[in-house]
């Protein structure tokens, strides 16, 4: 009897620290509690070299992670929570050298975000997220992207989701 009345207590102490100032959810993230919807724009390509299924990747991965770890509805714009940008940057380029020739390659890409928070302007952010991942350089760009792509897409919107989010 005694460890139901601890556990009863330790979970009404829970829900009074997590009724707080917000939504807290797993993914750590701090939603404000008036916020019930979230707005992830398409995110067109303005890079040089440009993969023609980045734009769809990337801006679906985002959307994926706003409805995914989060409980807020996922609508077409002008969310309480808002996304928006461009990807400004897909690029390969040499970064192990040895001798006259490159060992490994690089691809980058960067993508600009804007933020918006509908009910705490001091969150809202317009920032570059950058992410690489190294290959071979005996393995041609279009043979690989295929796989060091969605890594790298996963890897920036993580860091768009903790900055906005989870204010890492």
């Amino acid at each position: 009897m005694r460890i139901r009345a601890k556990i009863a207590v330790l979970v009404l102490a829970l829900a009074f620290v997590c009724h707080g100032c917000g939504i807290y959810t797993f993914s750590g993230a701090s939603i404000p509690a008036e916020a019930k919807t979230v707005s992830v724009d398409y995110f067109p390509n303005h890079a040089q070299l440009v993969n023609p299924m980045l734009s769809n990747d990337f801006t679906n991965a985002l959307r994926d992670a706003m409805t995914n770890q989060t409980t807020l509805d996922m609508v077409e714009s002008g969310g309480d929570i808002a996304f928006e940008g461009e990807i400004t940057d897909y690029r390969t380029m040499p970064v192990a050298i040895t001798g006259q020739t490159a060992a490994m390659n690089r691809l980058t890409i960067t993508v600009k975000v804007r933020f918006s928070n509908r009910f705490d302007e001091t969150k809202d952010f317009e920032q570059s997220f950058s992410h690489y991942e190294d290959y071979p350089s005996n393995q041609d760009l279009n043979a690989v992207q295929g796989s060091l792509t969605p890594v790298i897409i996963d890897a920036l919107v993580e860091d768009i989701f903790n900055k906005a989010l989870v204010n890492w």
